[in-house]
């Protein structure tokens, strides 16, 4: 018989410390009654990009700290809570270790199980938390570590269309911002400039496009930013403009086209007259790619949801809404103790079924 539970969900796989504590009522829908996040932009900032050592050890100094704002705020203590969900995967495995660590010593102290959370999978059911979404749907996952399609059939259910055979888009977005001499992260940046730039002004790549292949290559198209810029070297602002309008434009086309090339895969293979596009990840946040994904989707008669950016970046309430779904459903090692032994993993595809490309599930990548 289903009921009402109460999830403390934990997350450290990359640079974002965060708690969350997530209802989930009998009859499937979820309420978020608080979701602390504590980033770590700035102990990073200097060294262009997150090193995993200070990640690691940031986590350790203030994750006690940000569980207890999360029970405060929602009003609770560890004894009001059914289970405790913590990401096991994929991410820098140091700071997955301090996640899933915490989590156990909180089970064990309060006498509850642990859930064991794939990462990718907290950002997987989301809209399912924010949307009541039913299965199955498909999910844009675009962060800075993964850049895939996925079919959401089921709870565990995953198919993985495509994915990046190189960098992810939102590493992409990072390195372009790099080599623009911007600061760290660059995706906020390159989209700033972009809007005051020329998007014509250079010719760039549109990788993989019209091939009908559901994958991603983006390491080319950072290659030809960087041979563009070396052409008009020293750079000035209008420069860094155009070129950043370039990119966005590049990257742009090529998601919002095979987005349009998965929602017609995705309707033929499931039958769904208006299918569901997910979009899921920090680069999600970008205006411009989501104003052609909903172009996209509005032209294949589909449905777009893109929940709110708190949810799409990493955060506690997906993993403890994860958590929830699996404990609801029974998904647990052990009913009494849950996943307690689970190892943290620095690798955790969402489709076990299919081999691994190159630039997918590497380690360190972010979500």
């Amino acid at each position: 018989m289903a009921k009402d539970l109460l999830i403390l969900g934990l997350e450290s796989s990359c640079d974002e410390t965060a708690a969350a504590v997530v209802a989930r009522e009998a009859d499937g829908s979820g309420r978020i009654l608080s979701n602390v996040i504590r980033t770590q932009v700035d102990e990073h900032a200097a060294y262009g990009g997150v090193v995993p050592e200070i990640a690691a050890r940031a986590h350790v100094e203030v994750l006690d700290g940000i569980v207890a704002a999360a029970l405060t705020e929602a009003g609770v203590g560890f004894a009001y809570l059914d289970a405790v969900a913590a990401t096991a995967g994929p991410g820098l495995i140091g700071g997955v270790i301090v996640g899933l660590m915490t989590a156990k010593a909180i089970a064990l102290v309060a006498g509850i199980p642990v859930v064991a959370v794939n990462h990718l999978e907290g950002h997987a059911l989301t809209a399912r938390l924010t949307d009541g979404l039913d299965f199955p749907y498909l999910l844009l996952l675009v962060s800075g570590g993964h850049s895939q399609f996925v079919a959401v059939k089921g709870l565990g259910d995953y198919e993985r269309l495509g994915t990046t055979i190189d960098d992810a888009l939102g590493e992409a977005f990072d390195k372009t911002a790099k080599l623009l001499g911007l600061p760290s992260p660059g995706g906020p940046h390159v989209e700033r400039l972009a809007a005051s730039g020329r998007a014509d002004r250079f010719d760039l790549p549109r990788p993989m496009l019209g091939k009908g292949s559901l994958d991603f290559s983006f390491s080319g198209l950072k290659t030809a930013v960087r041979h563009a810029a070396e052409s008009v070297a020293p750079l000035t602002e209008a420069d860094v403009a155009d070129l950043a309008a370039s990119f966005q434009a590049a990257v742009t086309d090529v998601v919002a086209a095979k987005a349009a090339v998965a929602l017609d895969r995705f309707r033929e293979t499931t039958g769904i007259a208006r299918p569901v596009l997910v979009v899921a990840g920090g680069v999600a946040a970008n205006k411009a790619i989501a104003a052609a994904l909903a172009q996209a989707t509005a032209s294949r008669g589909a449905r777009l949801i893109v929940p709110p950016l708190n949810l799409c970046t990493d955060n506690g309430a997906m993993i403890a809404w994860a958590g929830a779904e699996r404990v609801a459903a029974g998904r647990l090692a052990d009913r009494t103790i849950g996943d307690r032994f689970a190892a943290a993993r620095a690798r955790w595809p969402l489709d076990e079924r299919i081999a691994p490309k190159i630039g997918s599930g590497r380690l360190g990548a972010k979500a």
